[in-house]
């Protein structure tokens, strides 16, 4: 069921996310649905963590400029030998 929702929000950021949503084809209702969907899924999904798993939470300690996004690609590439 949809329901409406007033929001205060300062009146450029609501212009920038109006023609952020319209570039990407979407409402800003849309994307700010999907943003708490986002939100509410992380949270139910760590709440489910076993005690064991999250004792593992910030167990391992990288630089601060690791760029695991770059690391990720260089996975990728070497697995598929790209």
């Amino acid at each position: 069921m949809q329901a409406k929702l007033t929001l205060t929000i300062e009146q450029s950021l609501i212009e920038n996310a109006k023609d952020y949503a319209k570039s990407k084809g979407r409402s800003l209702s849309d994307l700010i649905e999907n943003y708490l969907k986002l939100i509410l899924q992380d949270q139910s999904s760590e709440m489910k963590l076993s005690s064991e798993i999250k004792s593992l939470k910030g167990a391992v300690k990288l630089p601060e400029d690791f760029d695991y996004k770059a690391e990720l690609g260089k996975s990728i590439a070497k697995k598929y030998r790209l």
